[in-house]
């Protein structure tokens, strides 16, 4: 009960007209919601809703008007590899466009850092590109495993954890572990 009385309280103390109320109803119940305009952005940040642009997948960045799939991917990836973003003028450059037309985006847009080195950070690594040396810091992980991972990649690229899983005979217990260490994009 105590989220429907926030839900209500959230839609009944905004004023503004069916359809402003209708959508702040939709962006808050649906989490997948696509923000269609930058009136949409500014409700959703008057919500509490923040996009952690240094944390952001592909389906976080086109949650908002504008982004392109392409665009999308190339701030996931940068951020994958390490590259910190931290302003509108850093996503403006890496994705080739005027800082004025990101600037309607900058209520919903969080700028986080965070420590590569910090013991707090999980380093996640790609298992079809990694080293031996690599495989082998991620708890779970031993030098006879970290081996086969990489013989086993020679038949191809793994797709995903459940790939890698099937191509290994890997138990449950031990892709639990792997899950918060291995990416592959």
């Amino acid at each position: 009960m105590p989220f429907l009385n926030w839900l209500s309280s959230v839609t009944q103390a905004v004023p503004g007209n069916a359809a402003t109320q209708s959508l702040r109803v939709r962006i808050l119940q649906d989490p997948y919601y696509r923000l269609q305009s930058y009136e949409e952005v500014a409700i959703a940040a008057s919500l509490g809703f923040r996009l952690d642009v240094n944390r952001a997948g592909v389906d976080d960045w086109l949650r908002l008007p504008g982004f392109s799939i392409h665009q999308a991917r190339t701030l996931t990836e940068l951020t994958q590899a390490g590259i910190h973003l931290h302003s509108l003028e850093d996503i403006a450059a890496a994705i080739n466009l005027p800082v004025q037309r990101l600037q309607p985006l900058e209520p919903v847009l969080l700028f986080c850092y965070y420590d590569p080195d910090s013991l707090h950070q999980i380093q996640r690594m790609n298992p079809n590109t990694a080293t031996v040396e690599m495989l082998v810091r991620i708890p779970g992980i031993d030098l006879y495993l970290a081996r086969a991972i990489v013989q086993n990649r020679k038949m191809g690229p793994y797709r995903n954890l459940i790939h890698l899983q099937r191509r290994l005979s890997l138990s449950a217990p031990l892709v639990e572990k792997l899950l918060h260490y291995l990416t592959f994009q």
